[in-house]
């Protein structure tokens, strides 16, 4: 029988004689011999041909008329068919045993080795991704302006991070942000959004939410979520196909604002951890339990009412305020009257006519 054989060196089809001797598909084109077992045979039907390769050579292809091929390897159609079959089902089944082991792996080895991987990363690497983050940021919620304000908030974070045991340079800034939330950065950063100060009752709640990211900053709780974050990452890439940028995308974005997520147990810890701080220094730690109680209440006071932005990334807030509310102590309040005020009004539009007007009410200097 006649038909046109590639070689898979040359573009150029040659005519082939081709006849089938038992389970051997035999082949003469320019002078040269091939052998093909049926077994290794792929077959593809394409208008009226059937196209031949096989597993020892896959760049070499046989076209001979549809009707040829069934005459002579008519035979062999069900036992190629057959194997094809078990061919794609093997592919299947290790594809689907791949990306189960894939996303256990993302989903429970990612989040089981995250603590370890965490404490295991170098300080000055989380410091730097810290301000790669907090420089994205930047763009998007932009710094308060008052002065006054920001003052009182960075002093007060470096008073609590004063009795933590970390490194990192503890920097807390009030920032417009559409939220009610505080979140900590890899390094130190921590952002407290407008919503969160204008929602605060009393400065016990906001020394209350800081000690909390304070905390988290201590205990590398930030870097086990970006660890975590990486996980999802790894598996977008494996998704989409790796070096388009997704998974990198991905680690990106979970380092920023509510994304950087952390479990229930990291949650309790730096609950308690907030308070031991606050305590360290003298401080009233009542203002946690206070805090939390209005939020799973959702009593729809000012920006109460919309809480979702919190407790998205947060666990029960009822429950945790039952637990603070067991463990508070008495202590100094965390600012000054004066302090208090100037936070307030820092992310105000208006701080320079403002702050004269606190240091005249409380007798201050210039």
């Amino acid at each position: 029988m006649q038909g046109r054989f590639l070689d898979g060196r040359s573009a150029r089809p040659l005519p082939a004689q081709v006849e089938v001797d038992g389970a051997t598909v035999r082949i003469v084109a320019d002078g040269r011999s091939y052998a093909w077992s049926v077994k290794g045979l792929n077959l593809v039907l394409e208008g009226d041909e059937a196209r031949l390769s096989h597993r020892s050579n896959r760049d070499a292809r046989l076209i001979l008329p549809e009707a040829e091929w069934v005459r002579i390897g008519g035979d062999h159609i069900e036992a190629i068919a057959r194997h094809r079959r078990r061919v794609e089902t093997g592919l299947v089944v290790g594809l689907t045993a791949f990306a189960a082991v894939t996303v256990g792996f993302v989903f429970f080895g990612v989040p089981a080795l995250s603590g370890p991987l965490a404490r295991a990363t170098p300080p000055s690497f989380e410091v730097g991704m810290g301000r790669n983050f907090d420089a994205q940021l930047g763009a998007a919620f932009k710094r308060c302006e008052g002065r006054e304000g920001q003052r009182a908030l960075h002093d007060l974070g470096k008073r609590i991070a004063a009795g933590t045991d970390t490194s990192f340079d503890i920097r807390v800034r009030a920032v417009h942000a559409p939220m009610l939330n505080a979140f900590a950065l890899p390094g130190g950063p921590i952002l407290v959004t407008d919503d969160l100060i204008r929602d605060a009752k009393s400065p016990d709640e906001l020394s209350a939410v800081i000690a909390h990211e304070v905390s988290h900053v201590e205990k590398r709780h930030v870097m086990q979520a970006v660890w975590r974050s990486l996980g999802i990452g790894l598996l977008l890439d494996a998704v989409v196909g790796g070096g388009s940028g997704a998974g990198q995308q991905a680690v990106l974005l979970a380092g920023q604002a509510t994304d950087l997520r952390y479990g229930r147990e990291a949650e309790s810890e730096a609950d308690a951890r907030g308070q031991q701080l606050l305590q360290k220094e003298g401080l009233s730690s009542k203002g946690m339990a206070s805090f939390f109680a209005r939020l799973g209440k959702g009593d729809g006071e000012g920006d109460l009412a919309t809480v979702a932005e919190f407790t998205a990334t947060h666990p029960n807030a009822a429950r945790r305020a039952r637990a603070a509310k067991a463990a508070e102590k008495p202590g100094a309040v965390a600012l000054t009257p004066a302090e208090w005020t100037a936070v307030k009004a820092t992310c105000g539009a208006d701080e320079e006519k403002l702050i004269p007007v606190i240091r005249r009410k409380f007798g201050l200097g210039r």
